[in-house]
């Protein structure tokens, strides 16, 4: 994780637990961790079986949809 990442991070944390973080703030840190997740995946993805990467895939939630029920 990289120092700028980190940093949006705490700022995030320190919002949510002043209850000041907007949906922007959520939308944006939602955005960025995804982002690093397909980071991490497509460098891991020549070490992962499709069997494995399926059996991830059911239990995650859907990015897209987890933001679709946030801006509802």
């Amino acid at each position: 994780m990289n120092a700028d990442l980190q940093m949006k991070i705490d700022i995030w944390r320190q919002k949510a637990i002043a209850k000041t973080l907007t949906v922007e703030d959520m939308v944006e840190a939602a955005a960025a961790l995804r982002e690093g997740r397909r980071s991490a995946a497509a460098t891991s993805a020549g070490a992962t079986t499709k069997r494995a990467s399926a059996a991830k895939a059911a239990i995650l939630p859907n990015g897209d949809d987890l933001l679709g029920e946030l801006m509802a």
